[in-house]
C-alpha cells in the first residue's frame, strides 16, 4: 500500500490550501443523485477499508460505522501515520460528538478547511455530510500532494493519465468520468506499467463491462488495489461520478509512482557504477599493455645492438632472415600495441573529463610520452642493424663465391674418383668367366679414355686453391688439405691403371679352352635337376585325407615312383663326370676357377645333395603313409561312438522340452503344489547330467583328433549343449513364473481362481507357447477378459496405455509375469499420497505440521527416527519450533506422479 506518512507532515501549501476550498465547495445537488452517491458509497468505503486493514478492521457501511468515531480517528491515525488524542469510550451521544470532533480538529490542523460539516451530523449519520467529509480525506491525503510538472492536484493527476494512456488506441482521457467509462483507460494504466499482466490488444471498445472488470480483478490481485467501483454502474450511469473516479484512479498513481521511482534510482545507480567500471578496466588495460610494451623495447634493443661476426654468408643471412622476422612478425603487432595504447589513453581522458571525473594519470615511466622516447630508441638500434648486415653479407659473398667454386670442382672430381683405386686393385677376373674378362678389358680401355680427359679438372683445382691463399680466406687450410689429397691420389691412379691392364690379357687367353666344357655340363644337369626338385616336392607334400579310400591311393602312387630310382643314378654320375674333366684341366694349366659354370647355376655339390635328400625322404614317406592309414581306422571308431551317445541324448533332450511345454500349460493344484512338482521334475532332469558329461568328454576326443564331420549322425555337441541349456532354463523360467505368481497372490490378494483365469486366458492366445503374447493376441486376450480396446488403433486409446505399462521397453511381446503384475494392478487397491498424508494430518491434531514428539509417541521408534531423520522442517506461517513438513515427506515416497 502506499506510504502517506512522508508527505502528509509537510505543512500545506497557498495554492494546495486554494484548491482544497474549491473542492471543498461541496455541490449537495450533486449529491442527490442516487447513481452518483451509490458509487461514491462504494469507492469511498474501499478506499478507507484499504486503509483499516493494515489495522486489522474495516468498515461495511460508511454512515453508521463512522457514527461513534472510533474508526473514523484510526482511519486518521493510518493515513498520516501520527497519533490522534486518546478517544473516549463511553457509548453516549456526548462521547460519540467529542470522538469525531477529534477527528475534525485533526483534519483542521492538516490545512483543510470544513465547510457546513459538523459533529453532530456524522453522528447522526447524515450520508451526504459522511461522504462529503470522507471526499476531503481523499483529497489532502490521497490526490493533493500529486504533482506532474508543476501543476498540482486533480490537474496534476489528470495530466499523468494522459501521458500514460497516449500510446493506446481508443483512450483519450479528457476527466474523470466519460473518458473512463469504457474500461480501456483503466487497462491502459495498468499495461503501461505491467503488460505481463494485460493484454491489450485483446480488448473491445464496445464491451465495456468485460474491460472495466478485467482492470479491477488484475488490479485487486496483482497491485493490491482494492475494488472500489462496480463495472454495470458505471457503464449504466450517463455520468459516472468524477470523486469515485478520482479516487480510484490516484490508488494506481500511488501503485506505480513508487515502483517507478525505485526503478529510475536503480538504473541511475547502475549507469554510475557501469561507467567507473569500465573507466577502471581501461585503466588497468592501459597500465598492463604499457608495462608489456616496455618490457619488450627493453629486451629487443640489445639484440639490434650486437654486431658478432659470422663466417660465412648463410650465417649472416640467417640474422637477416631472424631481423625479417623480427620486421614481419614481432613489430607490426607492437606497432599496433602502441597505437591502441595512445588511443585507449586519449579516449579514457575523454571520458573521465566528461564524467566529471579526474583526468588519469598512468604509473612512473608508462606515460605515452615515456613509451614514444623508448620506441624511437628502438628504431635507431633498428636501423643500425639493418646497415651492419647488410655489409657483412657483401663482405662474405666475395670470398664465399671463389670457395664455393674450388669445392664445387673438387666434389664433382672427387665425385669420379670414389672407388677408382679399389676398382683398379681387386682380382675380380681370377674369378671370372670369359665373357667377364673380355667385358672387363673393353671396360678398362674406355676408364683409360676418362682418366685422360680428367686432367685439366685437376689443374683448375690447383690454381683456386692457390688464389685462395692469396686472398687469405678464413678456411685455408682444408682447401690446402684437400687440393694435396686429390694430387696424390691423381698419380696413383696412373700406376694402377698400366698394372690392371696387363692382368686382364693373361687372363683371358687361359679361361677360352675350359668354355666348351660348361656348356656340356649345362645341358644335362637341368633337366636332372628339375626331376630331383619334383621329386622331393611330391614326397614332402603334406597330404589331409578324411577317410581309408583316400590314403590307400596316396600308398600305390608313392610305390610307382620308387621303381624309377635306379635309372635315375646311373644319370647322375654321368653329369657328375664331365664336372671332374673340367676340374683336370684348370689343374694342368694353373687355372683359379670360380666354381662357377657360366651357363648353368646348378653345381655338383647341389645334385648330390638333392641326390641325397631324395632318398632320405622315400623311408619317411613310407612311414607317414603307414601312420595315417592307422590314424584314419581309430577315427572312424571315434565317429560310431559319438554317434550312438548323441543320438540318445537328442532324443531325450526333444521329448523333455515337449514334456515341459505341456507340463506349464495343463498344471493343476494349488500354486504351491504346481511348485513343489516342478522342483521335482528339475531334480529328475538333472539326474541325466553324467550322460551329458559321458557325451562331452567323448567329443574332447573327437576334436582332440580333429574329426569335422560325421556320417553316423545328424547331432553336433553345440546343439546339444543349447539344447541342454535350453532345457534347464525352461524349467527354471517355469519355477520362477510360478514362484512369482505366488508372491504376486500373496502381495495383492488375487485369488487362486482369478490366477487360474489369467493362466487360462494367457496360455489360450499363446498359439506358438512361447511364454509370451505379440501385440495382437495380448489384445485379443485383453478382449476375452472384458477390456474395451477392440477399436483402439495401435499407438493409441487404451490399449497404447496397458501396452506402455506391461511393454515399457517396446520389445513388442507381453510375459506372463508382467500381465500377472498389470491385472494384479487392475483389481487391486493400492495405498497413495494422499492416503498418507491424510494419516499424518490424523496423527498431528489436523495440524499441517507434525513434531517429533508426536511422531515418537504415535510410531514404533525405529519409524518415528526413520521419519525425523528425512522430514524437512516445516516453513509455514503456522508452523511452531521444532515443526516438520510430513506433505512433502508423503508425496517423496511415492512421486509426484502419484499426487
Amino acid at each position: 500500500m502506499v506510504d502517506y506518512h512522508a508527505a502528509n507532515n509537510q505543512p500545506s501549501a497557498g495554492g494546495a490550501q486554494t484548491y482544497m476550498e474549491q473542492e471543498n465547495d461541496w455541490d449537495r445537488d450533486l449529491l442527490l443523485d442516487p447513481a452518483w452517491e451509490k458509487q461514491q458509497r462504494k469507492t469511498f468505503t474501499a478506499w478507507c477499508n484499504s486503509h483499516l486493514r493494515k489495522a486489522g478492521t474495516q468498515i461495511d457501511n460508511i454512515e453508521e460505522d463512522f457514527r461513534d468515531g472510533l474508526k473514523l480517528m484510526l482511519l486518521l491515525e493510518v493515513i498520516s501515520g501520527e497519533r490522534l488524542p486518546k478517544p473516549e469510550r463511553g457509548k453516549m451521544r456526548v462521547h460519540k460528538i467529542n470522538n469525531v470532533n477529534k477527528a475534525l480538529d485533526f483534519i483542521a490542523s492538516k490545512g483543510v478547511k470544513l465547510v457546513s460539516i459538523g459533529a453532530e451530523e456524522i453522528v447522526d449519520g447524515n450520508a451526504k455530510m459522511t461522504l462529503g467529509m470522507i471526499w476531503t480525506i481523499i483529497l489532502r491525503f490521497a490526490i493533493q500532494d500529486i504533482s506532474v510538472e508543476e501543476t498540482s492536484a486533480k490537474e496534476g493527476l489528470l495530466l499523468w493519465c494522459q501521458r500514460k494512456t497516449a500510446p493506446y488506441k481508443n483512450v483519450n482521457v479528457q476527466n474523470f468520468h466519460i473518458s473512463w467509462k469504457d474500461g480501456l483507460a483503466f487497462n491502459a494504466l495498468i499495461h503501461r506499467h505491467r503488460p505481463d499482466l494485460i493484454d491489450y490488444d485483446s480488448l473491445r471498445k464496445d464491451d465495456p463491462v468485460t474491460n472495466l472488470e478485467n482492470a479491477f480483478e488484475v488490479a485487486e490481485k496483482y497491485l493490491d488495489i482494492p475494488k472500489m467501483l462496480d463495472a454495470e454502474d458505471i457503464v449504466n450511469t450517463a455520468r459516472p461520478d468524477e470523486k469515485a473516479i478520482m479516487t480510484y484512479v490516484s490508488s494506481f498513481y500511488h501503485a506505480f509512482s513508487g515502483a517507478q521511482k525505485a526503478e529510475t534510482a536503480a538504473n541511475r545507480i547502475c549507469k554510475v557504477l557501469a561507467v567507473n567500471q569500465e573507466n577502471e578496466q581501461m585503466m588497468e588495460d592501459y597500465e598492463k599493455l604499457a608495462s608489456d610494451l616496455l618490457e619488450w623495447i627493453r629486451r629487443t634493443i640489445p639484440w639490434l645492438e650486437n654486431r658478432t661476426q659470422e663466417k660465412t654468408v648463410q650465417d649472416m643471412q640467417a640474422k637477416q632472415e631472424d631481423f625479417r622476422d623480427y620486421r614481419c612478425v614481432h613489430k607490426p603487432p607492437k606497432v599496433q600495441e602502441k597505437c591502441q595504447l595512445e588511443i585507449s589513453f586519449n579516449t579514457l581522458q575523454t571520458k573521465l573529463r566528461l564524467s566529471n571525473r579526474p583526468a588519469f594519470m598512468p604509473s612512473e615511466g608508462r606515460m605515452v610520452s615515456d613509451i614514444n622516447g623508448a620506441w624511437h630508441t628502438l628504431e635507431g638500434a633498428e636501423k643500425g642493424y639493418e646497415e651492419w648486415i647488410l655489409s657483412e653479407i657483401r663482405r662474405l659473398e666475395r670470398l664465399e663465391h671463389l670457395a664455393e667454386k674450388f669445392h664445387q670442382k673438387a666434389a664433382i672430381h672427387e665425385s669420379w674418383t670414389d672407388g677408382k683405386e679399389a676398382m683398379l686393385t681387386q682380382k675380380d677376373y681370377e674369378t671370372s668367366t670369359l665373357s667377364e674378362v673380355k667385358a672387363l678389358l673393353r671396360k678398362h680401355e674406355a676408364f683409360e679414355s676418362d682418366l685422360a680427359a680428367h686432367q685439366d679438372r685437376v689443374e683448375q683445382i690447383a690454381a683456386i686453391a692457390q688464389e685462395l691463399n692469396e686472398l687469405d680466406y678464413y678456411d685455408s687450410a682444408s682447401v690446402n688439405a684437400r687440393c694435396q689429397k686429390i694430387c696424390d691420389q691423381w698419380d696413383t691412379l696412373g700406376s694402377l691403371t698400366q698394372s690392371r691392364k696387363e692382368s686382364l690379357e693373361r687372363t683371358e687367353k687361359q679361361l677360352e679352352s675350359i668354355d666348351e666344357l660348361y656348356l656340356e655340363y649345362a645341358k644335362r644337369a637341368a633337366p636332372f635337376n628339375n626331376w630331383m626338385e619334383g621329386a622331393m616336392e611330391d614326397l614332402q607334400d603334406m597330404f589331409i585325407v578324411h577317410n581309408i579310400e583316400e590314403i590307400q591311393g596316396l600308398i600305390t602312387a608313392h610305390e610307382q615312383f620308387k621303381s624309377t630310382l635306379t635309372e635315375a643314378n646311373k644319370e647322375r654320375e654321368a653329369i657328375q663326370a664331365i664336372q671332374a674333366e673340367v676340374q683336370k684341366i684348370a689343374q694342368s694349366n694353373g687355372i683359379k676357377l670360380s666354381g662357377a659354370n657360366p651357363y648353368t647355376t646348378i653345381t655338383p655339390e647341389s645334385i648330390d645333395s638333392k641326390w641325397e635328400k631324395a632318398m632320405a625322404m622315400v623311408p619317411l614317406r613310407d612311414t607317414a603313409l603307414q601312420d595315417e592309414l592307422n590314424k584314419q581306422n581309430s577315427n572312424d571308431n571315434l565317429r560310431a561312438t559319438f554317434a550312438t551317445q548323441a543320438n540318445t541324448v537328442g532324443a531325450y533332450i526333444q521329448a523333455k522340452m515337449e514334456e515341459i511345454g505341456r507340463i506349464s500349460i495343463e498344471m493343476n493344484g494349488t500354486l504351491e503344489d504346481q511348485l513343489t512338482s516342478l522342483k521335482d521334475y528339475q531334480k529328475n532332469i538333472m539326474s541325466y547330467m553324467p550322460e551329458i558329461n559321458k557325451l562331452e568328454g567323448c567329443h574332447q576326443l573327437i576334436q582332440e583328433a580333429l574329426i569335422f564331420d560325421n556320417q553316423y549322425t545328424s547331432y553336433t555337441m553345440e546343439h546339444l549343449r543349447v539344447g541342454w541349456e535350453q532345457l534347464l532354463t525352461t524349467i527354471a523360467r517355469t519355477i520362477n513364473e510360478v514362484e512369482n505368481q505366488i508372491l504376486t497372490r500373496d502381495a495383492k490378494g488375487i485369488s487362486q481362481e482369478q490366477l487360474y483365469e489369467y493362466r487360462a486366458s494367457f496360455n489360450h492366445f499363446d498359439k506358438d507357447h512361447s511364454g509370451a503374447l505379440m501385440a495382437e493376441e495380448f489384445k485379443a486376450c485383453l478382449i476375452s477378459l472384458g477390456y474395451d480396446v477392440e477399436n483402439d488403433k495401435q499407438g493409441d486409446g487404451e490399449f497404447a496405455r496397458i501396452m506402455g505399462i506391461v511393454d515399457p521397453n517396446g520389445s513388442g511381446a507381453v510375459t506372463f509375469q508382467a500381465f500377472i503384475d498389470f491385472m494384479s494392478r487392475e483389481t487391486t487397491d493400492t495405498d497413495t499420497a494422499d492416503q498418507v498424508i491424510a494419516s499424518f494430518k490424523i496423527l498431528a491434531g489436523d495440524k499441517n505440521f507434525i513434531t517429533a514428539e508426536e511422531l515418537r509417541r504415535e510410531l514404533p521408534p525405529d519409524q518415528a527416527e526413520y521419519c525425523i531423520a528425512r522430514m524437512a522442517p516445516y516453513t509455514g506461517p503456522d508452523g511452531a519450533p521444532g515443526a516438520l513438513d510430513y506433505m512433502s515427506f508423503s508425496t517423496a515416497l511415492y512421486g509426484e506422479s502419484d499426487l
